[in-house]
């Protein structure tokens, strides 16, 4: 009995003023990357609040509702929903009908020390760290109209391997040890009891995918077999095609007789064939949102310095993986808890002092150096709104890095509750990162788009490079700040401007941003006063 109310998930109405508890789960949507085609992500919220009951969650308002919504995920939260009032069609503007509309998300479980204050780079680090052994165990099924068995049980059992190339090694590697795989272990093939047109409906035009169907009936029939205990995630096999797309996230089951959630990742073969795809969605699986680039587009696979954009470009291939996964961003790892006090830095807002940075490549492990350096910005009231720059070192070199766009240092600005996106300095920004705007290679300057603070590539070194970060010049004899003009392009537009910081040589010019009238003024001076101090006191 208590199988086939996992199997049948029913959803349940939140009423207004009321406070439901259960466990977050969120959903992506992956598909598979193709070079000359757009496509927008699948995102899914859910509240889990027992055998049977779940409810689909407003994605705007949980977003909105909880400030970090990410770092919540698969885990125990409160949900707190109001009474708004909604206009009724056909009627006087002034009748309305009581809507319920989600006010809050908080944890509900033990809340980590760092979430509950702000950081000096002015924002709060909500998500729980991730550290030990983190064992996954893949589950091979095949839907029963389907018969293909596309890869052996061993070639699951080698994805978690410890050998370069590896889930296990990667892993590792990203996380600078403080992950493991160990004691994962794959298991299969199992048949479903339906054929796939049951858990695979045509909804308004387009395939839907029942996740949470597929997740009880492969599991269940791995029951007799798999032992479920303390696993920390689930990776899914699927013999055919799902609805076009790579699921991550988290589900819920009858697992060991008892209800239990879990990570989870939903593949069909396309996915698990390359381990890229597939690290991305265990990515998925521990919190990790999208990152993205600069242009505004609504294209988030536009970032090939980051696993959880752009899995496909960039990519080291493998011949018994296919395409290896390349480095996390550095905010992403920490907001899994894999930066070290001592390897991150914080430049504060009200700086106005010039630093000087030895910045080591974010694949080195061990080391003393620098390898998150954080811009802070000013402080906003919600610090989850708080954005901030993070510059670190990126070197073609290692297991999964030798096929990035080049060596340099690569800057994100966080926002929007912990999205990392790539900023470039082209104007417009390019359409597909990884292009020479998104590189500060040695010579080059840039500075945040309110002139806070500069960054200048001073020279490389055997771990990485040697950066200088300042302030923009106080003019003593300005009675007031500058206004920034109201018709100004919009905070993406104007992502960075970069610029040669010592007279261009040829290998410089292509990579500077075309000077406005304003910057050609430092240009035109005699090169002995070229100095960043003058030229940006004069481009305000």
């Amino acid at each position: 009995m208590l199988v086939g109310i996992a199997c049948c998930v029913v959803t349940f109405d939140a009423r207004a003023d009321d406070i439901v508890q259960g466990v977050l789960q969120l959903r992506w949507g992956d598909t598979p990357r193709t070079h000359d085609q757009r496509v927008q992500v699948q995102f899914e919220a859910w509240l889990d609040v027992g055998p049977g009951l779940r409810h689909r969650l407003d994605v705007a308002q949980a977003r909105n509702a909880a400030g970090d919504l990410y770092a919540l995920s698969n885990r125990r939260v409160a949900v707190s929903y109001a009474t708004r009032a909604k206009a009724v069609s056909g009627k006087a503007a002034s009748s309305s009908a009581a809507t319920p509309v989600i006010t809050a998300i908080v944890a509900a479980d033990r809340v980590p020390t760092r979430a509950m204050a702000v950081g000096t780079d002015g924002r709060v680090m909500a998500s729980a760290p991730m550290i030990g052994s983190t064992r996954w165990i893949t589950l091979m099924c095949k839907f029963s109209d389907v018969t293909t068995e596309q890869k052996p049980r061993a070639y699951f059992q080698s994805q978690y391997g410890n050998a370069p190339g590896q889930l296990g090694h990667y892993w590792s590697e990203v996380s600078y040890g403080a992950i493991t795989l160990e004691g994962s272990s794959a298991h299969g093939w199992y048949t479903l009891p339906k054929p796939r047109s049951s858990y695979v409906a045509m909804t308004d035009g387009r395939q839907k995918v029942d996740l949470s169907r597929l997740f009880a009936d492969c599991t269940a029939q791995a029951e007799a077999d798999v032992d479920f205990g303390g696993v920390q995630g689930i990776n899914l096999m699927f013999n055919a095609e799902l609805d076009g797309r790579a699921w991550g996230g988290g589900a819920c089951a009858l697992l060991d007789g008892s209800h239990t959630c879990t990570r989870a990742t939903w593949n069909p073969p396309w996915s698990f064939s390359n381990l890229a795809p597939l690290a991305h969605e265990m990515g998925h699986g521990y919190g990790l949102p999208h990152s993205d680039n600069s242009d505004g587009d609504d294209d988030t696979y536009d970032n090939p310095w980051d696993l959880m954009s752009d899995a496909w470009r960039r990519a080291v291939t493998d011949l018994g993986h296919g395409l290896l996964p390349k480095h996390l961003n550095m905010y992403q790892r920490e907001r899994l808890g894999w930066v070290a006090t001592g390897r991150k830095r914080v430049v504060t807002a009200d700086n106005h002092e010039t630093h000087e940075v030895r910045l080591d490549i974010a694949s080195l492990r061990g080391g003393s150096g620098v390898q998150m350096l954080v811009l802070a910005m000013p402080a906003q009231p919600d610090p989850y709104r708080t954005a901030i720059y993070v510059l670190e070192a990126r070197r073609r070199q290692g297991v999964y890095e030798t096929a990035l766009a080049g060596d340099a240092v690569i800057i994100h600005r966080i926002e929007d509750g912990g999205i990392a996106r790539s900023v470039d300095a082209d104007a417009p920004p390019a359409t597909l990162s990884g292009n020479e705007g998104s590189m500060l290679k040695v010579g080059e300057q840039w500075s945040t788009p309110d002139g806070r603070h500069w960054v200048q590539v001073h020279s490389e070194t055997a771990e990485g490079f040697v950066v200088r970060v300042g302030s923009r010049p106080r003019a003593m004899s300005a009675p007031t700040p500058a206004l920034l003009r109201s018709d100004a392009p919009t905070q993406m537009q104007l992502a960075a401007t970069k610029t040669p910081s010592s007279p261009p040589s040829s290998a410089t010019l292509h990579r500077a941003r075309p000077s406005s009238p304003r910057s050609r003024g430092c240009e035109a001076m005699p090169r002995v006063l070229r100095l960043p101090a003058v030229c940006a006191l004069l481009s305000r």
